[in-house]
């Protein structure tokens, strides 16, 4: 029994089935982490959703942040963009079962001393407290005004958290620190500009991963592509997963339980 986590999928669907082949994946016995973003950028979006639905309690899922744009534009009235690869979801027969599906899962995955998010954790957040704040937010999509939090969820203001936040200003600042944070100053205050690698750090803010955290729990994210895996001088125990499969890289998956990674090269030519 091995539970693996995987980096972003962006609709890498033959990508995802290569590497649960090579991995030897039993759904009866191994169980998956998935970091987010299972969709858009890559071709097969809807496939790689029915792909992990379908595995049902074997595959547990956080959101990202193409998962929360593809229910703005389902259900909050926003905008397909121009490289969006959503459409087939959007006309699927089976689009409102998979948004539902997509609309329950959590933000945060916590087990053993291990955390994942789709984009990492602030350093004054304990595992505990973010789990308690990504259920606020799962209590918004589960509520009867789920598409209005939706209309308004998307914006870069507040950036800087507050325990004394409250609304829509403190569950728009949980989901962006959660699912698009890269780089944040010695305050906590998120930079939204920057997305590429460490050379492209604002004055005086750095990767989040390298300020000191109190505890030491081993903290998995995805999101960062350009970081392809690596974490240098990271202050806290943290496992990279995005390689990058969408933009040509690899698909990587990490056995929670050696450290062992196994990845595979990605079928889309380099963007």
């Amino acid at each position: 029994m091995t539970t693996y986590a995987i980096g972003d999928l962006h609709g890498c669907h033959a990508e995802f089935v290569t590497l649960l082949e090579q991995l030897n994946f039993n759904p009866t016995r191994d169980t998956l982490w998935l970091v987010g973003d299972l969709i858009n950028r890559g071709p097969g979006s809807l496939a790689c959703l029915r792909e992990v639905y379908a595995l049902g309690s074997a595959a547990r899922s956080v959101l990202g942040n193409h998962d929360f744009h593809l229910l703005v534009v389902a259900r909050g009235g926003g905008k397909l963009k121009k490289n969006d690869t959503l459409n087939d979801i959007l006309s699927a027969p089976d689009r409102d079962a998979l948004l539902d599906w997509l609309q329950s899962l959590p933000l945060s995955i916590f087990e053993h001393n291990t955390l994942m998010t789709h984009a990492g954790l602030l350093p004054q957040w304990s595992a505990s407290q973010a789990e308690m704040l990504g259920r606020e937010v799962q209590a918004a999509l589960a509520s009867e005004t789920s598409g209005q939090f939706l209309t308004q969820l998307f914006g870069n203001q507040p950036d800087t958290w507050r325990d004394d936040l409250d609304g829509m200003d403190r569950l728009r600042l949980i989901v962006n620190v959660l699912t698009r944070m890269r780089f944040i100053d010695s305050q906590g205050r998120l930079d939204f500009a920057s997305k590429e690698g460490f050379d492209s750090a604002p004055e005086g803010f750095l990767p989040w991963f390298q300020y000191p955290r109190t505890d030491d729990i081993q903290l998995l994210f995805g999101h960062w592509a350009a970081l392809e895996g690596k974490t240098p001088q990271a202050r806290v125990p943290v496992e990279g997963l995005d390689t990058g499969c969408v933009w040509g890289g690899r698909l990587t998956a990490l056995n929670l339980d050696s450290g062992e990674r196994t990845s595979v090269p990605s079928h889309q030519r380099e963007k």
